[in-house]
């Protein structure tokens, strides 16, 4: 698998583009393309993740992220994310295939949450080998704040 796997990523990437890690520059950038991004408690808790955890990320020719993906700390990947003008290129499956193939050489679990209306997260995920698990579902809430 691995000859494979850079055998993929030669295919899809020339000159113009690298694969890298985030840096605490771009915190910003992930928070405001994050759908729970809002406030100073979502940039301190992406702040963390870049800091402490594995990430992974596509420059372009100017050392800017173009897409992305984060690992949270249970170990789940997360907040993967492609700025719209750069989709359709294979990008959020080189970056889940790097990040996938980091965590498991690493001992750690390799798996993600992908909301149910999400398809297109979905489908990625499947056709790099993810499988459902049925039988586990997840719920997560977010209360206003009064007062």
């Amino acid at each position: 698998k691995t000859s494979v796997l850079i055998m993929f990523l030669s295919l899809f990437f020339s000159s113009t583009v690298e694969i890298s890690s985030l840096d605490e520059s771009h915190i910003s950038l992930v928070n405001k393309t994050w759908k729970f991004g809002e406030g100073e408690h979502s940039v301190e808790f992406i702040k963390n993740m870049i800091r402490y955890l594995p990430t992974c990320c596509v420059l372009d020719t100017d050392g800017q992220p173009v897409a992305w993906i984060l690992t949270y700390n249970y170990c789940a990947l997360g907040m993967l994310y492609t700025q719209p003008e750069h989709r359709g290129k294979g990008y959020a499956k080189i970056l889940i295939s790097a990040i996938s193939k980091k965590l498991h050489t690493q001992g750690y679990p390799v798996f993600c949450f992908i909301e149910e209306e999400n398809q297109h997260s979905f489908r990625i995920f499947n056709s790099l080998g993810f499988t459902e698990e049925p039988s586990y579902r997840a719920a997560w809430f977010n209360f206003n704040q009064f007062g």
